[in-house]
């Protein structure tokens, strides 16, 4: 029967090996699904990685809000929609409006 040390010994020799075997197949697994995107002509967002993942689940693009109030000092704008910005917290908004 091996001993404790004779054991861990034989453990961080397999780990050794498992690091290396991981990385020859890592490095061979990564080239074949690159070479796969590019011979199909898959995208980061279809397979739902990257910042366009929810929008293209959606199925349609999304449009921004037009702007409703301006900060005449700064020229910074607010939608009206979501958290106020300090500039207009508290305030009376129809001072801010933008005039259409």
């Amino acid at each position: 029967m091996s001993s404790y040390k004779e054991l861990l010994a034989q453990r961080e020799k397999l780990e050794k090996q498992i690091e290396e075997a991981k990385s020859r197949e890592y490095a061979e697994v990564l080239n074949e699904i690159k070479q796969k995107m590019a011979d199909y002509g898959i995208s980061l967002t279809e397979l739902g990685g990257g910042r366009g993942a929810k929008a293209a689940k959606s199925g349609r693009p999304r449009a921004g809000v037009a702007p409703k109030y301006r900060d005449p000092d700064s020229g910074s704008t607010w939608s009206g929609r979501g958290k106020p910005p300090r500039w207009i917290a508290g305030l009376d908004r129809e001072k801010f409006l933008i005039q259409k």
